[in-house]
């Protein structure tokens, strides 16, 4: 590994802008899917405040962008990051590769506006859950005065 080599560092930073935008897909989806489980388990957690006000900006991020027809800022880095590397095509480390073909579907087997329908449908999902299952803002209880 030769970090003075500017190729090498654009291409380690796509794999990682990769792995960002990938773990940021499974907070949308898993956050989605536990907070499911847990209102019917009665997870108190699942009803934390700031993890589910920072749950649905993420969806309704990605639902604006989409309807918006805007391209997601961390596929433009990426894109641009393997243009510096010199790659024309995905072509980097197993991990990066698997992240990427999990994360992206062919553009030409599926309609862009199928995707804008399931990521809205999944955002009004998101929405509903704080109806169904309302997030908490902890209680500041005061503390008893000793006499």
């Amino acid at each position: 590994m030769d970090f003075h080599d500017t190729q090498f560092l654009y291409r380690l930073t796509a794999d990682f802008t990769v792995i960002l935008h990938f773990s940021f897909v499974m907070f949308v989806l898993l956050g989605q899917i536990m907070i499911t489980i847990g209102a019917l388990a009665g997870w108190s957690w699942v009803r934390n405040f700031k993890f589910r006000i920072i749950h649905l900006v993420s969806i309704l991020f990605v639902v604006f962008e989409s309807v918006a027809g805007i391209v997601c800022p961390l596929t433009t880095l990426e894109k641009w990051l393997r243009t510096q590397a010199g790659e024309a095509s995905y072509q980097g480390d197993f991990i990066a590769n698997w992240v990427h073909e999990v994360l992206f579907i062919d553009a030409g087997t599926v309609e862009p506006w199928v995707f804008t329908v399931c990521y809205s449908l999944f955002g009004l999902i998101v929405l509903l859950s704080f109806f169904f299952a309302p997030p908490r803002r902890k209680s500041k209880v005061p503390a008893a005065e000793e006499v």
